[in-house]
């Protein structure tokens, strides 16, 4: 561990559900090296302000996907993620990705832990964290490229197969999800390759959405669209704002608004949102400004997409990233969603 004098551990072996506190400015500085990170891993700007808070820890990130390099799933040593604990941007040019943060564990103490003595000097300053946000050379620039936890995370992880069982293992073992919930992904995850021969698509994805229609279930998920690749999309103006409530659009009506690819102006609809279909949630926000994971350099959006409240990817359906805990949000075109009063009224009782 980078710094001086630093004798707390660096593993607590945390669970999902566990309470810690956030250790304060001058212990986590004492974990970093001089370029704000510990195990490849930046410490940001705007996680100063958790510093003595009291969290629980949503889920341990054990792993998380690649969407830098886009090869799939990433080992991830020590870090959770923490209910609440995500990123408004303030420090990095308004970004309004909302990510949530890794926390290692080193940075954290379960509550009846007192705080540690940090004595000497550290190799880590608040201006180190400060200049870090910003590639070598980039501070003060027009257009400068960002550095961040998410445009580090190929670094800070290393390769995890997605045939590798441990990870699954270690998915319930920790807390972040039931045995039998894992045991669904799987299975899920089976019939979807079956479903990937070719041989008898339509056989199979007509039978997989009778037994959804029977039990409750969603459609077969499929993110690709009607449109040919490189033909203009459709384009829908609602006006939503915070609060407004909407109805996502069943997967019929989106797939004709998208590419083969998935893409409408710009923007790719994932399988996981195929889950959503149906649903009624409230707008959180309209996101316009966000940091591009591969340059750093932030993108200006032509139009707004919409940020849902409670609704982000769950990795339930994408391949060789099942149940990675990192809850990204999802964005949505306008298009994709229609207006509703408000929730689904429960039916009446009798």
């Amino acid at each position: 561990m980078s710094g001086s004098n630093v004798s707390w551990p660096r593993q607590l072996g945390l669970h999902a559900g566990d309470w810690v506190v956030v250790r304060s400015r001058e212990e986590i500085l004492a974990t970093l090296d001089r370029n704000a990170r510990l195990d490849n891993l930046p410490f940001q700007p705007e996680m100063l302000a958790f510093c003595g808070q009291r969290m629980r820890v949503a889920k341990v990130a054990h792993k998380t996907c690649d969407t830098i390099n886009k090869t799939g799933g990433r080992r991830m040593l020590d870090a959770v993620h923490l209910e609440g604990g995500r990123c408004n941007g303030a420090a990095h040019g308004g970004c309004e990705a909302d990510c949530v943060f890794f926390w290692k564990e080193a940075w954290l103490r379960r509550e009846d832990d007192v705080p540690s003595q940090v004595s000497g000097t550290t190799a880590c300053t608040p201006q180190d964290v400060e200049r870090a946000v910003f590639k070598p050379g980039e501070a003060g620039q027009p257009d400068p490229a960002y550095v961040c936890q998410t445009t580090s995370l190929y670094e800070a992880t290393t390769l995890l197969r997605w045939w590798d069982v441990r990870q699954y293992v270690r998915d319930v073992t920790t807390g972040n999800h039931g045995a039998l919930h894992i045991a669904k992904l799987l299975v899920a995850a089976w019939y979807r390759r079956l479903v990937g021969l070719g041989v008898g698509y339509r056989l199979l994805v007509g039978l997989y959405d009778r037994w959804q229609r029977l039990t409750g279930g969603k459609p077969f998920p499929v993110g690709t669209g009607t449109i040919p690749d490189g033909k203009p999309t459709p384009h829908e103006v609602l006006d939503l704002k915070p609060g407004d409530w909407v109805e996502v659009k069943s997967p019929k009506e989106i797939q004709a608004t998208i590419t083969r690819s998935g893409f409408n102006r710009g923007m790719r609809y994932d399988m996981e949102m195929a889950k959503y279909s149906g649903e009624r949630h409230r707008v959180q926000m309209r996101v316009s400004r966000l940091i591009n994971e591969q340059t750093g350099k932030m993108m200006q959006m032509k139009s707004a997409c919409i940020q849902l409240e409670d609704v982000y990817c769950r990795a339930e359906c994408t391949p060789m990233r099942l149940a990675c805990p990192r809850a990204s949000n999802t964005y949505w075109r306008e298009i994709w969603l229609r207006r509703v009063d408000g929730p689904e009224t429960p039916p009446p009782q009798s």
